[in-house]
């Protein structure tokens, strides 16, 4: 490893942290105003909210990352070419295979810590954010144990084995209690659907408990009505962009063994391969920029223009996996498609750069 590999790396390593820190603090900035305007004095207080904020830092990062990465860049070589010294490193020989290369080395290890971030800090901390809202913001409590998710709704605690991203319940279990906390009723059902403003319980056994004795019950099906609702269950599951790959993995993998469509969360998964590529993409269309003569006025201009770039490719992403999910396009061809288009244009505009 050179000497001037490592001089390089770490101007781009400083510069990408300085504009992660930039641009994950505006974006919080702003997710905590509107927790706030979403906030009440008795519940759901401004710390609270804060707080909430604040465990979505680490998604946060995770989603701005290859902008990061390409305004961090911009900086890093638009300072090389003001001081002359990127044209210095060309006069003495430095190719431009050479720095391709080193501009996807250093995006492969920024990818790499990224896909750390996004699979084992940010879906348990996307997790309490919403489990810490959810407690201020409802009636109902719910924790997640080895045994399921707990709920408790007025006199009645509710076992949920399992939940499925259609928000479909696995294995419920209802234990109603009286005003003495005696309990009273035990209804299992073997899954819940959500229908009509409630639920409905398949394969119902309900034992009723009562001073002169027990009565069982088996039921094809049973209405329940609860404040527990679809809305509140899906809080308590992390989104797909912000899930694990083993998690998105399992989860594609029952609803298609059920079959059930999994086209969202196919697309999820793909996005997640594809995005540790981000990085390398976004450093070569920074190195494009660095082709210009020294001292040369603009530099404002093809910041912004770097920014826009990249918003660009941040919200190419996001309409490409929307397009794929609603015309049922093939997940991989539409989690890459905007990853080769840039890095197509950033490999074309060095190629020219070069040939000036």
């Amino acid at each position: 490893m050179s000497i001037l590999f490592r001089y390089l790396a770490r101007e781009i390593l400083g510069a990408t942290a300085l504009a992660a820190l930039a641009l994950t603090g505006l974006f919080t900035f702003f997710d905590f105003i509107h927790e706030v305007s979403e906030a009440h004095p008795d519940t759901y207080t401004p710390m609270l909210a804060l707080f909430f904020t604040l465990l979505n830092v680490p998604g946060r990062v995770n989603e701005l990352a290859p902008v990061a990465v390409l305004v961090g860049g911009l900086f890093a070589w638009n300072r090389l070419a003001l001081s002359s010294e990127f044209s210095v490193m060309r006069t003495g020989g430095l190719s431009a295979p050479r720095l391709v290369t080193w501009m996807v080395g250093v995006g492969l290890l920024l990818g790499g810590l990224d896909v750390l971030l996004g699979e084992y800090v940010t879906p348990p901390a996307e997790r309490a954010a919403q489990q810490l809202k959810l407690r201020a913001t409802s009636g109902v409590v719910a924790k997640e144990f080895r045994t399921g998710v707990w709920a408790k709704d007025g006199s009645t605690f509710i076992n949920i084995r399992a939940m499925l991203p259609d928000t479909s319940l696995v294995d419920v279990r209802l234990y109603t209690f009286d005003e003495r906390f005696q309990l009273r009723s035990l209804r299992r059902a073997e899954s819940a659907q959500w229908q009509g403003g409630g639920w409905m319980l398949r394969k119902v056994t309900e034992t009723r408990l009562a001073e002169d004795g027990t009565r069982t019950l088996h039921l094809a099906d049973q209405k329940w009505t609860s404040a527990v609702t679809p809305d509140l269950l899906s809080v308590l599951m992390v989104a797909p962009q912000r899930m694990s790959m083993a998690t998105l993995h399992s989860y594609i993998q029952h609803l298609t063994l059920n079959r059930q469509d999994a086209q969202r969360y196919v697309v999820a998964y793909w996005g997640k391969m594809v995005h540790p590529l981000a990085a390398p993409v976004m450093l070569l269309l920074a190195l494009a920029f660095a082709y210009r003569p020294p001292r040369v006025g603009g530099a404002g201009g093809r910041l912004l223009l770097g920014i826009l770039l990249g918003l660009g490719f941040h919200l190419s992403n996001r309409l490409t996996g929307q397009f794929a999910q609603l015309q049922d396009w093939p997940a991989p061809l539409s989690a890459a498609a905007p990853m080769l288009v840039f890095g197509l244009a950033a490999g074309a505009a060095i190629w020219w750069m070069e040939r000036r």
